[in-house]
């Protein structure tokens, strides 16, 4: 499980002194932590696995962002710390398809649905996370869809 995959690299990390990555996986782990409480309340995904990804791609998402904001504000030293963040976290994420096998099989999904427009987004991007899921990233299947 990931879950765990990020807690024995949070206890490697903190043996083998290395602050960044621990203090990432330590925001990584207390953020899956909120999630679960969360998930009391709601109806949670049946797989952990799921629950993890989607954090952790929500993780990625405000890390870049915030690193444009970074750079555009001029601050490129900030901007590298979070760039330094997102390589921590992308390492327990799915591997992810290529281009060209998201592109294809966003394809299918498409011609399966026959969408036409951008009115049948919602439709194909619904089949889109329910099919290829955690390998590949919301953001990215939403750019490829249109």
């Amino acid at each position: 499980m990931i879950r765990d995959d990020i807690k024995d690299a949070t206890i490697a990390a903190m043996k083998g002194g290395d602050k960044e990555t621990t203090g990432t996986l330590r925001l990584v782990s207390a953020a899956i932590k909120n999630r679960d409480i969360e998930a009391r309340t709601g109806g949670a995904p049946a797989d952990d696995n799921a629950l993890v990804t989607e954090v952790l791609q929500k993780m990625i998402k405000q890390r870049r962002e915030s690193a444009d904001l970074y750079r555009k504000g001029g601050r490129e030293d900030r901007a590298a710390i979070e760039e330094g963040e997102i390589a921590v976290i992308e390492r327990f994420l799915p591997q992810q398809l290529s281009d060209a096998d998201a592109e294809a099989k966003i394809r299918e999904i498409i011609a399966e649905t026959g969408a036409s427009s951008m009115k049948d987004m919602g439709r194909v991007m619904g089949l889109v996370k329910e099919r290829l899921g955690p390998s590949i990233e919301p953001a990215r299947a939403s750019a490829l869809v249109k």
